[in-house]
């Protein structure tokens, strides 16, 4: 893994994070140390567009942020799941997915007429 695919991962944490904070927050030094951390995740997520290409990594962001939030609010915060939270989870983690392979493919074609 190199390091711009670890600032990808700490990126989509530190959302999970203040994600986590905006829903327990209840003092201004909660409100603090959360702006403290999107701060942060976006120098996270922004070293990581250096090198990757930007819609991948917020294709990424936003989908690991979309799919964890949900699940924290059904494990942590008693929210409700159902079939169809499930299902949209899935197509958005193969859109992820998709996008990822279809952006190395790409790379790999440019590799062969030798455009970079």
């Amino acid at each position: 893994m190199t390091k711009d695919w670890l600032y990808v991962a700490l990126t989509c944490l530190f959302e999970l994070i203040w994600v986590f904070g905006f829903n327990t927050a209840s003092t201004w030094w909660h409100w603090a140390i959360i702006l403290v951390i999107i701060a942060v995740d976006f120098h996270f997520l922004s070293k990581a567009c250096e090198n990757l290409p930007t819609g991948t990594v917020y294709a990424i962001f936003a989908g690991i942020g979309t799919i964890g939030t949900t699940l924290m609010d059904v494990f942590i915060f008693d929210g409700e799941f159902s079939l169809a939270k499930g299902i949209f989870m899935v197509i958005l983690l193969a859109g992820v997915i998709g996008l990822k392979l279809a952006d190395n493919h790409t790379n790999d074609e440019n590799d062969l007429k030798g455009v970079h």
